[in-house]
């Protein structure tokens, strides 16, 4: 497998001023593609959908992450399982289109059954015409291929290869840092999720998102009201990276109203918003009266899609009057992060010119960019060493 050079990557391991990022067979070649969704997207805990998306029991709903075949479903405890979607007996894939099961998870191809906690159930003429059971087939063993997993702010996360650690101790500081918002959060309706297609690679996304560099050229708009002179750095080596701003200026409709605060948030969220990038692939919002998730889908090594969802303090229903400011927000967001398109798809087509040798790094702008870059490079070196 055609891979990057140790020494590339160990340009990436330095500081800031001296570093270069990523070589560009992570953004244009499809073997680097298939080692870092098995060192980055399968080794980490990647997030894969949201909790709204299956809200009531016996919800499910199939999904192709990097081309591994999942499903999540909601089971009669209220928990949400994921698993891999496909068949004990022969592979099939299991469930085509999202659905509310009343009954099992029967396979189409020789009805096989399992229940929403992925238990085998039933294995119909298994053991002849008229016999359901057989010796060699041990039901206890032959549940569906459990994914672990872990749900927060509503986003579900996987960990595919089982070998990270825990969740909440990959996430502890971002829940450390929110703290604050650790409380019931509402997807706010129809229109506040969308999505985006981009020709790009995913780490390309995420590196857009971690900087407000960009600011007075791409979003200028935004930056009237929010600066980049506003804003600050987000570092946590490891763990996530990005940027917050001293200015948040509340969306207001015709009549002055506002969305409601989340309760018992202290004076700094008066004004203050923040933004990071959860490494590997979640991008996060955070304000006193709403909050987004954006999920980074790769698709391909220059194919991505961003699922975008909005939360409030409130549900929908208990606040009807704001129901056009909660359609202008997803707009407004929806503009934003549009206009980021063009220009993650413009370095993804940069990174085919062969001379471009990772860049050059603002030491005062970039750091919390380089911060993803070193964790990448750092997390593919670790693999290699594994495989080798």
């Amino acid at each position: 497998m055609a891979t990057t050079p140790h020494s590339n990557l160990d340009s990436v391991l330095t500081s800031t001023a001296m570093a270069k990022g990523l070589p560009n067979e992570h953004y244009i070649s499809d073997a680097v593609f298939d080692e870092e969704k098995k060192a980055i997207l399968f080794n980490n805990w990647s997030a894969i959908g949201f909790g709204k998306d299956i809200p009531n029991t016996g919800d499910i709903k199939p999904m192709s992450f990097v081309d591994m075949p999942l499903l999540m479903a909601r089971d009669e405890n209220n928990n949400i399982n994921v698993f891999q979607n496909t068949c004990r007996h022969r592979g099939m894939i299991l469930i085509e289109e999202p659905k509310n099961l009343s009954g099992l998870i029967t396979c189409p191809y020789h009805s096989w059954c399992y229940n929403l906690k992925g238990e085998l159930c039933a294995t119909p003429m298994v053991g002849g015409t008229d016999i359901n059971t057989h010796k060699a087939i041990k039901n206890d063993e032959l549940g569906l291929f459990k994914i672990k997993s872990a749900v927060w702010q509503d986003i579900i996360f996987v960990n595919i290869s089982n070998n990270a650690q825990e969740f909440t101790d990959y996430a502890a500081k971002t829940i450390e840092r929110w703290s604050e918002f650790d409380k019931p959060i509402y997807h706010g309706g129809e229109t506040s999720s969308f999505t985006l297609n981009l020709n790009t690679n995913w780490k390309l996304a995420v590196e857009n998102y971690c900087e407000s560099y960009h600011l007075p050229w791409v979003h200028p708009e935004l930056n009237i009201t929010s600066s980049v002179e506003d804003h600050y750095h987000i570092e946590e080596p490891g763990f996530f990276s990005g940027q917050g701003s001293y200015v948040y200026n509340q969306i207001k409709s015709e009549d002055g109203s506002v969305f409601p605060d989340f309760e018992g948030l202290s004076n700094k969220w008066d004004q203050a918003s923040e933004y990071i990038a959860l490494y590997p692939n979640v991008l996060l919002g955070t304000h006193r009266d709403h909050f987004f998730s954006i999920i980074i889908e790769p698709i391909a090594t220059n194919k991505t899609v961003e699922h975008v969802s909005l939360y409030y303090a409130k549900k929908p229903e208990e606040m009807p009057e704001l129901k056009p400011l909660i359609d202008s927000n997803a707009l407004f967001w929806k503009t934003v992060f549009s206009e980021d398109i063009g220009v993650v798809e413009g370095m993804q087509r940069g990174r085919k010119g062969i001379m471009f040798d990772g860049g050059k790094f603002s030491p005062t702008m970039d750091s919390a960019t380089h911060c993803f870059h070193r964790w990448i490079a750092n997390h593919i070196k670790n693999f290699r060493s594994l495989e080798n």
